[in-house]
């Protein structure tokens, strides 16, 4: 499925939170925001991360929004050589790093700690979209923070590298 890159003048977290509006979860719209910048398409962007919704298959655990922050950056930064310590330590790191950014305003990256929600979820199911759930949830607060965060950390240098028509080696 093609949805699109952002309209000229909205910017990649306006995108984010609109893609949640439409109905994707919370890792969906983040990922499939900036994937594009890193070479994948969206159908697969939408794909890779349509399971991490709602802490994880809606278990409540690891935020969506973070977990979608950590898939961008090993998009971007990740390592593919079992045998590179180094590259390893640098990617954990900027995990770490872009999370606790996250945790610094949100206070936790546990999905059901930000809907101060206890436990999992009885079902799988995904709630239905109201405009209630959209009025009351963070999820598009929390989009919006974690789209902030990818900006600050990974998409300056890819930007340019987009302009340029070259891609990271």
């Amino acid at each position: 499925m093609d949805i699109g890159i952002p309209e000229p003048g909205k910017s990649r977290a306006d995108y984010a939170v609109s893609l949640f509006q439409s109905g994707y979860n919370c890792a969906q719209s983040v990922f499939a925001a900036y994937a594009d910048l890193f070479g994948m398409d969206q159908g697969t962007a939408l794909k890779m991360s349509s399971a991490m919704g709602g802490g994880v298959g809606r278990m409540r655990e690891i935020c969506g929004a973070v977990s979608a922050m950590a898939m961008l950056a090993g998009l971007k930064e990740g390592n593919d050589d079992p045998e590179n310590e180094e590259a390893k330590a640098h990617i954990y790191a900027l995990v770490r790093d872009m999370s606790g950014k996250f945790k610094e305003k949100e206070k936790t990256i546990i999905c059901r700690e930000l809907l101060g929600i206890e436990g999992m979820e009885e079902s799988a199911k995904p709630t239905v979209r109201t405009a209630e759930f959209y009025r009351t949830r963070p999820c598009g607060r929390l989009i919006r923070e974690a789209a902030e965060i990818i900006e600050a950390f990974l998409i300056d240098n890819a930007d340019n590298m987009e302009k340029e028509g070259r891609e990271e080696e």
